[in-house]
Order: structure tokens, then C-alpha cells, then sequence
């Protein structure tokens, strides 16, 4: 993970709710996995404060705090780990923030343990990409095909180069993500709030089932593209709050962490998110569902996926 320098301007929380929010995810995860913790030396003494004894702090530059995407993608290759340093360009330059330094961090972290890294010329990001153990990887259109990340590569090149560089033999790609991502600061689609596989195969897939909000229409855009590849789809109904004090949410249970006999679950203190957790604990009957209150991460422009980014142990 990596503690945030700042709430993002406009986004309608305070440093000290971001910061805070950050921590108690990492605080929850500590009970069941090591965790790691970039921080800027000016936030130090913030995260010592924040964060539990058990958080590992590494000092590092960087200017956002979403490590799903500006981290590495940890692979394995004859039984060595490896870390996929895939470009980052701030989303297509879609930031409030200088993005130089944040493309930096998955050779940082690479350097940290001490393993090799693979520099790929796509510009991409871990929230950009779903993978099972099928072989199959989830991909957006208006993600890695953004002439603004990925100018001249076509469908053909792109999934060539994530095959390369993860192993997988199949794409699936869906047309677009959900309607707030395309706000400011948003990443144009990113697959990790919209469908993530489960052990069964299967994947659940965020549904909005109120008609007033776009993402209903959405929807069946998605399923049908899941279902063309042969992917059975299960219904993860969307928060029943609609609008927060931007515009229309992106609030999703799919966008949760699964880790070490748990599952970290985005809540907003909605009246569905009772319903959520009933069918996170189905999907992961063997882990334990514990709640986090995602409103001020969301607000920042993502969620509990988002801001994590595992390790595994071969």
C-alpha cells in the first residue's frame, strides 16, 4: 500500500478523513497478512500515528496513493518471483498530480525485495486488469486502448503484450467501465469496480438496478460481454445511494481486496450493504468478510482494490 500525501482538491473530504481511511484498511488486513507502507517522509509521523505497529514503513516519493496501479504486477517464471512494471502516465494524464514520480514505484518496490523486474511498454494499470486461473484476463476498451495511454496499439498488440507479460491465453475485453470513472481524475474504466473472478469461475459483476442512475444501462452491456466468452455471471447489486456531492456514484462491493482468510468489503453505510456481505461470504464461503467504510476512498476516486495490491508467496 501507499499512504496518500493529500485528499484530492474538490473531492469533498479532509487529508486527515483520507489518511485515515487508508489506515484503517491497512489496519484490518495487518489481523491476517504482512502489510508494507510506502510514505513520503512528510506524511511519516501522520502514518506512525494512524497505523498499527504491525505496518511496515518504507519511504518512497510519490504524489498519488492508488498502489493497485502504480505498483507492480508480481508474477511468477520458473519459480522465481517477478515484478511487471507496466508505464504509467497518470491515467492518460488524467490527474491532479505530477504522475513522474508514481511510474517509479514498481521498480522501487522490485528494488525493495530484491527481485527482478520487467519494464513493458504498455501503459497499464493493476486496476486495469482481472485474471483467474484459467487463463483469462479482463481488459477495457476505453482503458488500454486510450490514445491517450496507448496511441497506435490495436486490440492485437495489446493482448499480445499482456499475455507476454502475464501468462494468460485469453481476453476478455468489455466496451467501457462505470459512468463516474470518466469524471475528472477518473481512470476511464477500470475493470476492478465493474467484475472480478471467483475460485468457482465464475464472476460477479456490479449491478445498478435503479434506472435513474447510468449505470443501469450499463449493465447489460457488461453481462453480455462476460457471457459471449462463456463466463457464468453473478449479480453484485450496487449501493442503493445514487449521488454523493459530485454526481452520480461509482459505489461497488465488486472492488474488494481478497485476502489471507478474509475479504476486506467496501461498505457506505447503505441499506444493501448487508445483502453485500451475504454474498461475499457465498462467494468466499472460507474467508471472513470484514467491513471498511469506503465512502471517503471513493470520494477520492476509487476503492479498497484500488489502494492494495497483494504479494503472493509461491
Amino acid at each position: 500500500m501507499a499512504f496518500p500525501v493529500a485528499a484530492y482538491p474538490g473531492a469533498g473530504v479532509s487529508d486527515e478523513e483520507a489518511w485515515a481511511a487508508w489506515a484503517d484498511v491497512a489496519n484490518q488486513i495487518c489481523d491476517h497478512e504482512p502489510v508494507h507502507m510506502l510514505c513520503n517522509p512528510a506524511q511519516r509521523k501522520v502514518a506512525n500515528r494512524l497505523l498499527s505497529g504491525q505496518v511496515e514503513l518504507h519511504d518512497a516519493v510519490f504524489n498519488d496513493a492508488w498502489l493497485r496501479d502504480t505498483g507492480p504486477t508480481f508474477v511468477f517464471e520458473e519459480e522465481r518471483l517477478m515484478a511487471v512494471d507496466w508505464g504509467f502516465n497518470g491515467w492518460g494524464d488524467h490527474t491532479a498530480f505530477a504522475w513522474k514520480p508514481d511510474d517509479r514505484l514498481a521498480r522501487h518496490i522490485a528494488a525493495l525485495l530484491d527481485i527482478e523486474v520487467t519494464r513493458s511498454p504498455l501503459v497499464n494499470e493493476g486496476g486495469g486488469l482481472q485474471v483467474d486461473d484459467k487463463g483469462r484476463v479482463l481488459l477495457t476498451e476505453t482503458v488500454q486502448l486510450d490514445p491517450d495511454r496507448n496511441p497506435n496499439w490495436s486490440k492485437q498488440d495489446v493482448t499480445a503484450e499482456v499475455h507476454k507479460q502475464l501468462g494468460t491465453q485469453e481476453a476478455v475485453w468489455l466496451p467501457h467501465g462505470l459512468w463516474r470513472d470518466y469524471l475528472d481524475h477518473g481512470t476511464r474504466g477500470h475493470v476492478d469496480i465493474v467484475a472480478c473472478f471467483l475460485e468457482s469461475g465464475q464472476a460477479m459483476l456490479h449491478r445498478q438496478t435503479d434506472a435513474r442512475h447510468p449505470d443501469a444501462q450499463r449493465y447489460p452491456v457488461h453481462q453480455d460481454a462476460l457471457r459471449s466468452a462463456g463466463i457464468e455471471c453473478l449479480d453484485l447489486p450496487a449501493p442503493r445511494t445514487l449521488r454523493d456531492n459530485r454526481d452520480w456514484v461509482d459505489y461497488s462491493y465488486v472492488n474488494h481486496y481478497v485476502l489471507n482468510g478474509a475479504v476486506i468489503m467496501p461498505c457506505f453505510a447503505d441499506h444493501n450493504d448487508d445483502q453485500a456481505a451475504e454474498l461475499l461470504s457465498e462467494a468466499w464461503p472460507k474467508r471472513e468478510i470484514r467491513r471498511v467504510d469506503a465512502r471517503v476512498i471513493f470520494a477520492m476516486g476509487g476503492g479498497v482494490h484500488c489502494i492494495t495490491q497483494q504479494e503472493p508467496e509461491f
